[in-house]
């Protein structure tokens, strides 16, 4: 629908555009893509805006006294980005000594920050109407952490919360 609104200063006539806000709401939100990747036998997934670049394990400052989650520091292209353990932080055992975690790099608030992850699963496409709150049955530590789940085929897809991932309280 078209409106026209007379400008009161001007006298003069402009377009504006009027959509309703559920109408607005139902086309934006029918589908988002999700960046993927496994931590242990987990299933996660973060909005794909919210994605820098993906990249192979590279070696990383320790940095003394730090939350155990904080892997250390990494030098990307002279910016020093944060890592962060997301199998620590979701409170899961370590890792094994196998393949080397993969880095994530996130855009928060706070700028941008590395989440170690096992293995990525790629771009994944939901539909809105398959979203659903957090499971109950969901380890306290790990729901705090879940934004809500999205019902694939064969297996849930766990919305990462990334700000609330990389913020850390000091050991």
């Amino acid at each position: 629908r078209e409106r026209r609104n007379q400008s009161s200063q001007s006298g003069s006539t402009r377009k504006v555009n009027h959509i309703s806000p559920s109408l607005s709401a139902s086309m934006e939100n029918l589908t988002q893509q999700f960046c993927t990747f496994h931590v242990g036998d987990l299933f996660l997934g973060i909005a794909v805006q919210q994605v820098q670049e993906v990249f192979r394990f590279q070696q990383m400052t320790r940095v003394p006294l730090a939350p155990s989650a904080v892997h250390g520091l990494i030098n990307l292209r002279g910016q020093i980005v944060m890592a962060v353990d997301v199998r620590t932080r979701l409170g899961l055992p370590a890792r094994s000594s196998g393949r080397p975690p993969m880095n994530v790099v996130v855009r928060t608030d706070d700028g941008a920050s590395t989440l170690l992850v096992g293995e990525i699963g790629g771009v994944q496409e939901v539909h809105a109407e398959t979203f659903e709150r957090p499971p109950e049955t969901l380890d306290s530590a790990l729901r705090s952490l879940i934004l809500g789940t999205y019902k694939l085929t064969d297996r849930l897809l766990l919305v990462l919360d990334t700000a609330e991932a990389v913020r850390l309280q000091a050991a």
